[in-house]
């Protein structure tokens, strides 16, 4: 009889590549960010905003798809239509002042960290090994975001270097837990637990 955990786990992971997705979209935003630092304020928000609403909508599919698999899939929810919103608010308003635009970066990077580092202690509990790199990356994305909250006229002068290291760390932690979701996909039925 196959343990139902195990095919819990199978199935809580079946969706992935949506992780995925939203870990490279995360990624190309912080490269484009790093690339082209001297284009004009309103496209870069308009980038942003861009990202923002796709990865939002990603992360909502993601939670809605997975919700009678995964024990917290509501912090998905929460991030995703948090992404969306501020997608939303950043695309109806163009003129967002830099202040603003670090504030929203900073709340969602901030928000997005946590969620890392609560499931790479998610992970450590199912076993997986790399969960510690996944806390790393979570406790570097909290750093940033505080410094982009905490001092925003400092964040404004420097908003393309902290805001592309903060796009960047979100989308190798999204593509790093993609790829461990993955593996747990693929190899679910090898995993053992003392109690068995």
């Amino acid at each position: 009889m196959e343990n139902l955990f195990l095919k819990k786990v199978k199935e809580s992971v079946k969706h992935w590549y949506l992780v995925l997705i939203v870990g490279i979209l995360l990624i190309s935003t912080g490269i484009w960010t790093f690339t082209h630092p001297k284009e004009s304020y309103v496209a870069l928000g308009f980038i942003f905003s861009i990202s923002f609403l796709c990865t939002g909508i990603l992360e909502l599919l993601f939670a809605f798809l997975n919700r009678n698999e995964i024990e917290n899939w509501i912090w998905i929810l929460i991030l995703g239509a948090l992404n969306t919103l501020v997608g939303f608010m950043l695309i109806s308003n163009t003129a967002i002042s830099i202040l603003g635009l670090s504030l929203y970066v900073g709340f969602v990077i901030m928000f997005r960290s946590l969620w890392a580092v609560a499931t790479s202690i998610d992970l450590k509990n199912y076993g997986v090994k790399g969960w510690v790199n996944l806390m790393l990356v979570g406790v570097l994305g909290v750093v940033f975001s505080f410094i982009l909250i905490r001092n925003p006229a400092l964040a404004g002068m420097t908003l393309v270097f902290w805001t592309g290291i903060a796009f960047l760390l979100s989308g190798i932690f999204n593509t790093y837990l993609a790829f461990k979701m993955k593996n747990l996909h693929n190899k679910w039925d090898s995993i053992s637990f003392k109690n068995e």
